[in-house]
């Protein structure tokens, strides 16, 4: 039989003079046929005796041969055996020699200690340095618009009219089951206790007051950011780990003119719509349980809507929604750049865009809330 047709095999010859392993047959690791080097397999070598190879009858060959004589070069080693490499292929002789004796040690297991002071500046550094990073890409974003109104830019319109197309008109129904259900609670624990003091009227002005200043924008928000945030997360981080970014960063296409600009307008351009519309089914809804359960008129509901709701809460209403989508997506388009390059980053990275942006929506609303008070709104 042929030396190339047979399995891998190995034997030890100890001599007076020498002790030479006899490597024969086909080395091949995706044969599945290499065998290991076992922790005795220099029991029997003479001590101070060389240890050789004899390759007369050794076939074909690739890592799996490497794997084996690395595996005994840390057994000679232990052995106190001086291994002679030189009758050995070239090309195996040289990989052996780039592996060392033994494998490196496994680091000690770090000890975490009590330390809150490092822990809270750390958080502080990376907090800082991540919102002068949005910053900075908000401020990109913002010239590659500009560059596009002169015609200078790099964003497509057809990238821009799908991304308004699913951020507008696709987002219609859930905006309306949400805001009409909002609408609707607001209305029935108003009724409630206005009931008691005989003041069923002044449920128009609570719904809305309510929605026009709070919670439609909020609402609109949280829905957004859910359900748009995320999915910007996601097919950035989708191209990230395609290395659809690295290919645009090598033609010299900027990330934030090409994908991140026409993300961002289209949200800051649906989202106030979006928010006016909802405070109209959120009232809508409250004039369905109020017309529903309390004795108020339609015409009565929609005169004290008119004075209760004045022109500058839904200017207000309306700037707010703008910071809103501004910040969902400038923090979903970062958070899918800071992927992954795997399958399951793609789904941490969508998460993380919907919880920061929900929190994020109410902590901005937290801070408008102060403004409006503060000028007197």
């Amino acid at each position: 039989m042929n030396s190339t047709d047979r399995g891998p095999e190995w034997s030890l010859e100890a001599s007076d003079t020498a002790n030479v392993i006899v490597l024969s047959g086909d080395w091949i690791a995706q044969q599945g046929h290499v065998p290991d080097f076992p922790s005795d397999g220099l029991r029997q070598a003479r001590p101070g005796q060389k240890l050789t190879f004899r390759t007369d009858r050794l076939g074909r060959w690739d890592t799996g041969l490497i794997g084996f004589l690395w595996a005994l070069k840390q057994g000679a080693a232990q052995a106190h055996l001086e291994m002679d490499a030189d009758t050995l292929p070239d090309a195996a002789h040289k990989l052996l020699d780039l592996l060392p004796d033994r494998p490196a040690p496994a680091p000690p297991i770090p000890r975490r200690r009590f330390a809150p002071l490092a822990t809270i500046g750390s958080l502080t550094i990376d907090s800082l340095t991540e919102i002068g990073t949005v910053t900075e890409l908000g401020v990109e974003t913002a010239k590659g618009g500009v560059a596009s109104l002169t015609g200078r830019g790099r964003m497509r319109l057809t990238d821009l009219m799908s991304n308004i197309r699913d951020a507008g008109p696709s987002a219609l129904l859930i905006v309306s089951v949400v805001n009409f259900l909002v609408g609707a609670i607001l209305a029935f624990v108003g009724a409630v206790q206005l009931r008691k003091f005989a003041a069923d009227i002044y449920v128009a002005s609570l719904v809305g007051i309510a929605m026009v200043r709070e919670m439609s924008a909020v609402m609109t928000a949280i829905i957004m950011a859910g359900r748009t945030g995320g999915a910007y997360a996601a097919r950035i981080a989708t191209m990230q780990g395609n290395e659809e970014i690295d290919a645009l960063t090598v033609f010299g296409i900027p990330v934030s003119s090409y994908i991140i600009l026409p993300s961002i307008l289209s949200l800051t351009a649906t989202m106030p719509f979006l928010y006016l519309y909802g405070s109209l089914v959120g009232m809508l809804g409250g004039f369905t349980v109020a017309i529903g359960m309390l004795s108020v008129t339609g015409a009565g509901y929609f005169h004290q809507t008119l004075n209760a709701v004045a022109l500058d809460q839904f200017g207000f209403g309306f700037v707010k929604s703008i910071f809103f989508a501004i910040l969902i997506g400038l923090t979903s388009c970062r958070i899918g750049l800071q992927a992954g390059r795997s399958a399951a980053d793609v789904g941490v990275a969508a998460t993380r865009a919907v919880v920061v942006g929900i929190v994020g929506v109410i902590a901005l609303d937290a801070i408008f809330a102060v403004i409006a008070t503060t000028i007197g709104l």
